[in-house]
Formats: structure tokens, C-alpha cells, sequence
């Protein structure tokens, strides 16, 4: 018993025609997708890299639009029930080969469509329960990466705090060893100006005599001198 026909089948459908593609080639992504909720689809389609992903990726968005604005269908529930993709238009053209002979060149086209429907009750609530999973998951993931940044934050502001409690330390040090220097500088100044004003002090002082010795030398040096003068002229006179 065959299935139903293609424009028969139910949910809601978006199509392209005429598409420069082989079939064939788009069936290999469709492939992919068939059955797969929304969701799941979008994320297979972003991360393929042929060529017919970005179309179909497009025409799945429509079809989701379609059901979304038409039939008032939410986004989470629906799936991909129905992806195929069927032969367009093959243009046919020639390129010139040797002896007059003649290449034949295919440009063939596939008209690709998806259809989306609403999931049955079972598999929405394995959906759900699945997705529950995963956001319990993922909040545990987000909270224990939350701890993480917050422990290395404060360690990391435990070693600044160190540092800086270590900075201020060698420029408290470094001032108490310049102002040691220069009191240091200061009292060498004084000590030297002091030695100065010391020598300007006994060099501008005069030399003192004591008088009380030299005088007696004076007195006597003269009566001595006389002594002399008249014993000789005695002499002279004895004589």
C-alpha cells in the first residue's frame, strides 16, 4: 500500500522550484533532517556545509512561519514530518569537442519542499522531559562555571590586594631611606659649615703676645747695653 500523495500529505508545507540543483544533491540533506523537531533541524542545517543546507534552512524557516502565522501552531512543537525533493527542469547544452563532435552538458533543477506538522502527545512529552533535562543541566554547567569565575576573581583579587599591600610597604621603605639620606646629608652640611666657620673663625683671630715675658727682656736689654758703654769708656780712660 503506497503512502499518501506528495500535495496531500498534512501539516503545513513550504516549497522552492526550480532550484539550480541536482535532486540529488538535495537529498542528501534532507536526509539529515527528515523527522527531526525544529529545533534540532535548525542546528543540523547550521552546522552542514553543502550548498543545500543554506537553501533548505530557508525554506524550513518559511514553512515554520506558515505554520506559526496560518494555523496558530507553536514553534516547539512542531517537526519536520515531510522533506523531499523532485526533479525540475534539465536544460540541456553542448560544448565543442574534437572532429566536429559534440559534449553534452545537463544543468538540471529540483523543486525541494518541507512540511511540518504538530508532534503527537508521547513524543512531546519525552520532548519535554528531555528538554527539562538539558536545562537543569545546563543551568548546573552555568552555575558551576559562576563559581569558577567568581573563586579565580577572588583570588585574583587576593594577589592584587598583596601586591598592592607589598607596593605601598617598598614606598613607605623607599621614603623612610630618602629622608634618613637626606637628614643624613644634613648633618654632614652642618659639620662641614660648622669646621668652616671654625678655620674662618682662628685665621681671622690676631696672634696674642704675652707681654709680661717679653718685657722684662726689653727693660733689661738697654741697661745691659750701658753697662757695656761705660765699663769700655772707663777702661779707656784708665788707660
Amino acid at each position: 500500500m503506497t503512502g499518501p500523495k506528495t500535495n496531500e500529505r498534512p501539516g503545513t508545507r513550504a516549497m522552492v522550484r526550480g532550484f539550480q540543483m541536482s535532486a540529488s544533491k538535495a537529498r542528501v540533506v534532507l536526509n539529515l533532517v527528515r523527522g527531526e523537531d525544529v529545533n534540532t533541524a535548525r542546528e543540523i542545517l547550521a552546522g552542514t556545509t553543502r550548498e543545500a543546507a543554506d537553501v533548505i534552512a530557508k525554506i524550513l524557516a518559511s514553512a515554520v512561519a506558515n505554520a506559526v502565522t496560518n494555523d496558530g501552531q507553536n514553534v516547539d512543537e512542531l517537526y519536520i514530518s515531510a522533506a523531499y525533493a523532485d526533479e525540475g527542469v534539465t536544460m540541456k547544452r553542448f560544448s565543442p569537442r574534437a572532429r566536429g563532435r559534440a559534449g553534452k552538458i545537463f544543468k538540471r533543477s529540483t523543486h525541494i519542499t518541507v512540511i511540518v506538522s504538530r508532534m503527537d502527545e508521547e513524543r512531546l512529552e519525552r520532548l519535554r522531559g528531555a528538554r527539562t533535562v538539558q536545562a537543569a543541566a545546563s543551568r548546573s554547567r552555568r552555575v558551576a562555571s559562576s563559581r569558577r569565575r567568581a573563586d579565580q576573581q577572588a583570588s585574583f583579587n587576593k594577589r592584587e590586594a598583596a601586591h598592592e599591600a607589598q607596593a605601598e610597604l617598598d614606598a613607605q621603605a623607599d621614603i623612610d631611606a630618602q629622608a634618613e639620606l637626606e637628614a643624613s646629608d644634613a648633618s654632614l652640611e652642618v659639620t662641614e659649615s660648622d669646621a668652616v666657620v671654625s678655620d674662618w673663625t682662628h685665621k681671622a683671630e690676631p696672634d696674642v703676645v704675652d707681654v709680661t715675658n717679653v718685657a722684662p727682656e726689653i727693660e733689661a736689654a738697654p741697661a745691659d747695653e750701658h753697662e757695656d758703654t761705660v765699663s769700655d769708656d772707663t777702661t779707656e780712660e784708665t788707660n
